[in-house]
């Protein structure tokens, strides 16, 4: 059975409906379980973005492989030409040894976690994904020895708390690991070429078709074809992602799914620039609990009384 394609591989990228983990295929594999478990590994682990989608990645390798590791070039992915980054995200095809798992999570699902009456905050979530990607590498049977983190939040408290939840393996919690540890390079080159590409061939699943068909465009005879729609780089900072909020808002309905609506930014867009919403509470509707009370037929619907159904006090 052939390994599954990375999806931000296929062309086109299939629309981000949510999240989701990948996993490349690990070397000398039989049914996704490598053979030589006692042979220890190293891993990396960064982010990309805040949204939009956010991607953890985590890449790992032998510690046989490390010397080879440290001269392939691998850094900050910011630091690096979007050219640089393309070759290095092609060497995890050239070498085996070298993985790497994803967990992209979708502006949707941050949101939906964000948005609760007991909120998951942003933190939280990069906290369980990171775990996450730890875990399932330990149960496909790779023996992580060493794990090199970029720093979230405070690192002793995050150091410590990673050391709390896999006691057999000996984590480094630092800022700037990208730039300190060629095995965090890699992983900050899958988490940035990943996100690049959602955020630059972002198709919005609102337009994908009953069917999963994708948008198709059309241009009638005599008409220019319109010009493609520029988001920027997903950061506030940047003037083309402002200019698509601006741009992109429904008075109404706010955003397509592409746009995380617990980002502040937008929060402040939606406030200024949206229609004001009133929930009109009906004051003179009694409270649920009335209906179970020992005197409640003032509190009963009229549909209760309608139908002769009464509260009974145990069952």
């Amino acid at each position: 059975m052939a390994h599954p394609i990375d999806p931000v591989n296929l062309s086109p990228i299939p629309p981000m409906i949510d999240s989701y983990t990948y996993h490349s295929k690990l070397p000398s594999s039989i049914d996704g379980q490598i053979k030589d478990e006692d042979e220890g590994w190293i891993m990396g682990i960064d982010e990309a973005g805040r949204g939009r989608p956010m991607v953890y990645a985590a890449a790992y390798c032998p510690i046989s492989f490390k010397t080879t590791l440290e001269e392939m070039g691998f850094d900050d992915s910011k630091a690096l030409s979007a050219d640089t980054r393309q070759s290095l995200w092609e060497s995890f095809d050239v070498h085996s040894e070298l993985c790497y798992s994803s967990t992209s999570l979708s502006p949707q699902a941050i949101s939906a976690g964000m948005l609760r009456r007991i909120p998951i905050n942003l933190n939280r979530q990069a906290e369980d994904a990171t775990v996450g990607l730890i875990k399932a590498a330990l149960d496909r049977g790779v023996n992580v020895k060493e794990c090199y983190v970029d720093a979230l939040g405070p690192a002793p408290q995050w150091q410590a708390r990673l050391s709390a939840i896999f006691p057999t393996i000996e984590f480094t919690v630092c800022p700037k690991a990208d730039s300190l540890f060629k095995i965090v390079g890699a992983a900050s080159i899958v988490a940035k070429v990943t996100r690049d590409r959602y955020v630059h061939n972002w198709i919005d699943y609102e337009d994908v078709g009953v069917d999963g068909s994708l948008p198709v465009k059309t241009i009638k005879e005599g008409e220019e074809e319109e010009e493609e729609i520029n988001r920027g780089s997903g950061y506030p900072s940047d003037p083309k992602t402002q200019a698509f909020l601006k741009n992109s808002l429904d008075p109404v309905f706010g955003y397509k799914g592409i746009v995380r609506f617990s980002w502040a930014t937008v929060k402040v867009l939606l406030d200024k620039n949206g229609v004001e919403c009133k929930w009109i509470d009906d004051n003179s509707q009694p409270s649920a609990l009335s209906y179970f009370s020992a005197d409640n037929d003032n509190a009963k619907p009229k549909v209760w009384k309608d139908l002769g159904v009464s509260g009974v006090g145990e069952l």
